[in-house]
């Protein structure tokens, strides 16, 4: 009887890791030709990829550079969120304007499901770009697995839960910003408080909550939190919730203006006026927020400065350079929603 011939798998990043005692991220940098490595960790790192036989792809860059002078764009999100969220357009704006000062191309890369990980995961690792902007991130997010073991250089926007050791970020004081807001609604006399908080898994999610339950201190009561997906239906629909609850809110923190825009839809339906009623705060400042009725106060997210600063780390990163993780303020704006 034949027997099934055995395939081997190709040896990956985490291999070379495990084989050498380092980190994905070291071996990265050796594989990238990084300078910021020791010459102790660089023998280990050259010693284990002969060992397992690792080969990187770069049969898609150019011969007379070794780049291909392209970065990548990913959101691992469904496609239409692209559109909805004006969060995505103006980092996609302002990615695209700092590569193109730099004669560079920006690669638009969209994975929300799994068959658009499989292929965005295919694509990258083939050395197409130089290295991913990663702009919305999940925790157990199997595609940064993959980015991780195939060496791709990654620069996440906001801290990528699971991975902030091996992955570089440009964020914004998460916390901190929604501290800000949760004592702004305090110093107008409120008291009976509610957050409509991100879904858990991304860092706005999590931190912002964090941040809002540690302002309100014995005032906080999980029963006025609600977790919307950052879209306006599900920021009306947590706001329904909350009114059901809580008929005696005061005021109302969302984590993005898209859900505090669809609270307060809510509350007009439901007959309450803002802010007069219920006071309604939102997070970003992306545009929506200046043109709404009322307009909407909320924490404004430094946009330009955020792609800029992705972009200038990302490339650094490539070049070998020593890079850190950079955290951007916030900024309270205040309008006639709050």
């Amino acid at each position: 009887m034949e027997q099934t011939p055995t395939v081997r798998r190709k040896p990956t990043i985490r291999d070379v890791a495990a084989a050498a005692g380092v980190s994905r991220g070291t071996v990265s940098r050796v594989i990238n030709g990084g300078h910021w490595v020791s010459p102790d960790a660089r023998a280990a790192v050259e010693d284990a990829i002969e060992r397992t036989g690792y080969t990187a792809n770069h049969a898609a860059r150019s011969l007379a550079t070794g780049r291909a002078g392209s970065l990548a764009f990913l959101m691992t999100e469904p496609q239409h969120l692209l559109f909805d969220d004006p969060t995505f357009a103006l980092l996609l704006r302002g990615a695209a304007e700092a590569l193109s000062k730099r004669q560079m191309t920006l690669v638009l890369l969209i994975a929300g499901t799994p068959a658009e990980r499989a292929n965005v995961a295919h694509y990258v690792s083939a050395g197409h770009v130089d290295g991913v902007l990663l702009i919305s991130s999940h925790e157990a997010d199997p595609l940064l697995e993959s980015l991780l073991d195939a060496g791709i250089p990654t620069v996440a926007c906001g801290v990528p839960l699971g991975h902030r050791a091996e992955v570089l970020s440009v964020s914004v004081d998460e916390a901190g910003s929604a501290r800000t807001m949760t004592a702004h609604l305090r110093a107008q006399g409120h008291r009976r408080i509610a957050m409509i908080a991100g879904p858990d898994d991304t860092p706005g999610g999590r931190f912002r909550l964090v941040g809002f339950r540690d302002e309100m201190g014995d005032d906080f009561d999980p029963a006025l939190v609600e977790v919307g997906d950052y879209s306006l239906d599900s920021g009306a629909l947590a706001m329904e919730r909350l009114l059901e609850r809580a008929p005696d809110v005061e005021a109302v923190f969302a984590a993005s203006d898209l859900m505090a825009a669809g609270a307060v839809q809510t509350l007009r339906r439901a007959g309450r006026r803002v802010p007069h009623d219920v006071a309604v705060a939102g997070f970003d400042d992306s545009g929506l927020a200046a043109t709404h009725e009322p307009p909407l106060t909320t924490m404004r997210q430094p946009w330009e400065q955020l792609s800029e600063r992705m972009v200038t780390l990302l490339l650094d990163a490539i070049d070998g350079r020593e890079v850190e993780p950079v955290v951007l303020p916030t900024t309270l704006v205040v309008r006639g929603s709050a």
